[in-house]
């Protein structure tokens, strides 16, 4: 199993956040697993991405053109792809990826787990959406989350299909075990 993985490219203000990202590397590479993710040697990114590779699992990096020398692109990894834009690295990392798994990050990390997870709904995938819960990071967001359900504006379904775990081998578990609600409109 490939997983997008979806991090900060900054290390965040709590070391606790660098340890769950090898804590999650190590139960990914125990399963004979690999991650696919942004292509950065530095922060979360460069974290995981170091901690999989040095346990001898392989790592594509997808990463743009424009973000090749800001983000400093790792230069170790099993294959590193440049494409034109943000656009087709979110493709391109759904499409290799057989699981998406949010850790930690800002903006960009919600923005691409929304993405596929909006993506699931619709049907056009069948693949596990993952929160990495580090610290309790995401637990705003998910009672937020609570909100929308409450409030009329998603289905209980897509919420409880939401893999949510702060252990990293529950977590994979979960993800092993997923089976995809029906799509929003059937």
């Amino acid at each position: 199993m490939k997983y997008a993985i979806y991090c900060g490219s900054s290390r965040g203000s709590d070391p606790v956040y660098a340890t769950a990202a090898i804590d999650l590397a190590e139960q990914i590479c125990r399963r004979d697993h690999s991650i696919v993710y942004g292509g950065a040697s530095v922060g979360l990114m460069g974290c995981i991405a170091d901690k999989v590779l040095q346990l001898g699992k392989g790592v594509i990096g997808v990463m743009p053109k424009a973000l090749t020398d800001k983000e400093l692109q790792h230069q170790g990894l099993t294959e590193l792809l440049i494409v034109d834009d943000m656009f087709q690295r979110k493709a391109k990392m759904a499409q290799l990826a057989d699981a998406y798994i949010a850790m930690p990050g800002g903006v960009g990390t919600l923005e691409e787990i929304f993405e596929v997870w909006t993506a699931g709904q619709l049907g056009i995938h069948q693949k596990a959406c993952a929160f990495y819960n580090v610290d309790g990071y995401f637990d705003e967001l998910i009672e937020f989350m609570t909100t929308m359900v409450k409030k009329g504006f998603m289905q209980p379904v897509y919420l409880q299909k939401l893999i949510v775990h702060d252990d990293p081998e529950q977590l994979l578990d979960a993800i092993a075990a997923y089976r995809a609600p029906k799509d929003k409109w059937q």
